[in-house]
């Protein structure tokens, strides 16, 4: 009897760390992040590049950003480079953990001309999302929306990525966490750079 309740007493902790690690996983958006990065870092979410030159919204000059000091650039104003732009939020754990990958990636085209990065708060609380940067040392670009977005570029999904083409073609699009980090995006943009 005694042996019986030392197993089932042993059970039951186990059972009950269980559900406090999902409880935790659940609703602490920061440890949701880590558990969605680890399984970034071991592929299971790189993003899918197919070929998509969908040609480009109607007028470029509508779609614009502005970052913290209120400076306003249209997509049109970046025509002849390729455009990552990726939707975010400091609250969403997928965009949290797919932002190591966006910030190793973004180092390595951050003094390439011909790469431009628009990292757009959904939010558009700047105070938050540079203080988010700041904390992780990020040095990416950290934008607002300064217009609508056509329905084709951004549904609402955090997050979302869109990559232009030279052209102002969207070449590709992706929602969801993903490692954009991996050789094969890398290669991918690096292709992207070569088209006129």
């Amino acid at each position: 009897m005694i042996k019986i309740k030392k197993q089932l007493t042993r059970k039951n902790i186990f059972n009950g760390l269980w559900i406090a690690l999902l409880l935790v996983i659940i609703f602490m958006p920061a440890a949701k992040a880590m558990v969605i990065r680890g399984l970034i870092e071991v592929g299971l979410f790189n993003p899918a590049i197919k070929p998509n030159n969908t040609a480009a919204p109607s007028d470029l000059t509508t779609i614009k950003f502005k970052d913290a000091k209120g400076k306003v650039i249209s997509l049109a104003d970046l025509k002849g480079k390729v455009i990552f732009l990726n939707f975010w939020a400091t609250w969403c754990p997928p965009c949290l953990a797919e932002m190591p990958s966006i910030n190793k990636f973004y180092e390595q085209f951050k003094e390439d001309g011909d790469v431009v990065f628009i990292m757009v708060d959904a939010d558009g609380d700047f105070s938050k999302s540079q203080a988010y940067m700041d904390r992780k040392k990020y040095k990416m670009p950290v934008y607002a929306f300064a217009s609508d977005l056509p329905e084709k570029i951004f549904k609402g999904s955090l997050p979302t990525t869109v990559v232009f083409d030279k052209k102002g073609r969207i070449s590709f699009q992706g929602e969801g966490a993903a490692n954009y980090a991996s050789s094969k995006f890398i290669n991918f943009i690096k292709q992207l750079k070569t088209i006129d």
